[in-house]
């Protein structure tokens, strides 16, 4: 299809910007590393360009959730292929309990929640492959200490393996993004590594990253949380929440879940 084709029924309330490089799209499809038994999740299609270059893959399934209605009657289900048109942001993550891998081209906007939800529910993924605005490909990949270290890359690497693959030129899409884009790789942990008590560490998370520039003392004393849990776990009052690692951020929140309330 044409690029103008494409400029065309992009729509800016979707966030779509469409890749025009095949090599790119099947860079990303090897990515996800399909073999013949795989269930394959693939997030707004578009167009198809990635769909290609999937479907010459080994799959056994490929699903397409398309909210764009005009791109998901494009995308005829055939033997091996479905396309559903729904909003990726209301997928039930829970019900994937099968193995699956998921892959897609996430509209900037969508993105970072998107991925928060899917590494954290969908219990059968086995890899996922997501190309995201650079800036979140950064901050889903950073260590502690980095500027781009957030609640975002402690609550995604607490669930899985991110891997920052490579960046993709503004260039690429049609029409061009205001900024490049970046894929990111997930290996999900094994469920025995993966937080116990998900809403603790998502509560302690937001606490904590509402005022990251704050020492984890006085944040603790202000949210009324026990200070003995830094006590308990060896960690400084001084240090400040973008210092902790994502394993010492799980360990303090199973720590607070377990104290009794103040009072």
């Amino acid at each position: 299809m044409p690029d103008t084709a494409h400029s065309h029924r992009a729509k800016k309330s979707l966030g779509q910007h469409f890749l025009r490089s095949a090599a790119i799209c099947e860079r990303i499809a090897a990515l996800l590393q399909p073999s013949p038994a795989d269930r394959i999740l693939e997030i707004g299609p578009g167009p198809g360009a990635l769909t290609r270059a999937l479907e010459t893959l080994p799959h056994a399934s490929l699903v397409l959730i398309e909210k764009d209605r005009h791109w998901a009657r494009l995308h005829r289900s055939g033997l091996h292929t479905q396309s559903v048109l729904m909003d990726a942001l209301h997928i039930a993550w829970q019900r994937l309990d099968f193995p699956c891998k998921i892959v897609g081209n996430l509209p900037y906007n969508i993105a970072s929640a998107l991925i928060w939800d899917c590494v954290s529910q969908a219990v059968g993924l086995t890899r996922a492959v997501f190309m995201v605005q650079k800036e979140v490909g950064e901050r889903l990949t950073a260590c502690s200490g980095k500027k781009a270290y957030g609640a975002l890359s402690v609550w995604v690497q607490n669930f899985a393996k991110p891997h920052f693959e490579f960046i993709v030129k503004r260039s690429a899409f049609t029409p061009p993004p205001e900024v490049d884009s970046a894929v990111v790789s997930f290996e999900p942990l094994p469920q025995c590594e993966q937080p116990e008590h998900p809403k603790a560490l998502s509560q302690l998370l937001r606490i904590c990253f509402q005022q990251r520039r704050k020492q984890l003392g006085g944040i603790f004393r202000r949210a009324d949380l026990p200070a003995t849990a830094l006590e308990a776990l060896d960690i400084c009052p001084s240090r400040r929440p973008e210092s902790l690692s994502p394993a010492e951020f799980q360990q303090l929140s199973l720590f607070l879940r377990a104290c009794p309330p103040p009072g």
